[in-house]
């Protein structure tokens, strides 16, 4: 059965969630744009990889011993006297151990034109690495900064509540956004934000010269990836992260008693 919310599912926010759901439904995007886009142009499922590294200071330092031999040079009828030979570094073997690393898979969708291969449109299902503070994030607005001075439009599906919003200048508080970059207004882009109750939109996806937009069903999309994991099983033994206001926990819980 499809996903009980009339919009995005808070639950699927979940960390041992979202990367499952978010590469399943980049797949879905590229399986509903392709049967529309052709034969004109053609829709590629790409993907970032994003390790993170404890700091130097989170990692154990493993620490060698210097050894220094003394040496009786024999009964004589002399004091003995202790020779001490040159310092030498013996080398043992320690136990070591590979530090924590988080892997996190970004998928996006890119749409190119059939003949020359050119970039047309990308779609973007941001993850939590693009909204956190940091380098990934910084990264993806360079990159984005870059793109709306090219040819090709952008368009940025928010479904994350977690985590600073993408600046933007004049979008209201919302709970999730879609943002469309459209040739040849950019860096002006249409905004559709979409609070935690609202249902879903249908999307427009831009292509170029005359072609006539390609269209997302959201809720559909979503609903297909729910049904094909079984969502249902599992997802509601843990509490939506980040935590949901007292009441739209309230709102959720009459959801999923109905």
């Amino acid at each position: 059965m499809p996903s009980p919310f009339p919009g995005m599912n808070p639950y699927l926010e979940q960390p041992t969630v979202w990367e499952d759901f978010h590469m399943a439904f980049a797949t879905e995007i590229r399986e509903s744009l392709a049967a529309q886009v052709r034969p004109n142009f053609f829709v590629k499922l790409e993907e970032r990889v994003f390790i993170h590294e404890p700091t130097s200071e989170e990692r154990g330092k493993f620490l060698g011993k210097l050894d220094i031999a003394l040496f009786d040079s024999g009964p004589t009828t002399e004091m003995p006297v202790a020779v001490v030979a040159p310092a030498i570094n013996k080398v043992q073997s320690i136990m070591v151990s590979i530090p924590d690393i988080d892997i996190e898979r970004h998928s996006y969708i890119e749409i190119r034109d059939r003949k020359d291969r050119q970039l047309v449109t990308m779609i973007e299902v941001l993850s939590p690495s693009n909204k956190r503070y940091g380098p990934d994030r910084e990264q993806y607005i360079m990159k984005r900064s870059a793109l709306t001075y090219s040819t090709t439009s952008i368009v940025e599906i928010d479904l994350l509540r977690g985590g600073p919003r993408l600046p933007f200048l004049d979008l209201p508080e919302c709970d999730y956004c879609v943002t469309v970059f459209r040739k040849p207004k950019t860096p002006k882009a249409e905004a559709l934000p979409i609070g935690l109750r609202d249902e879903l939109p249908v999307i427009p996806i831009p292509l170029k010269g005359e072609f006539p937009d390609a269209s997302l069903d959201l809720k559909a999309l979503l609903n297909r990836v729910y049904d094909a994991a079984g969502y249902e099983d599992y997802l509601y033994e843990s509490s939506p992260e980040p935590p949901l206001s007292e009441s739209d926990a309230s709102w959720a819980a009459s959801i999923l008693a109905s």
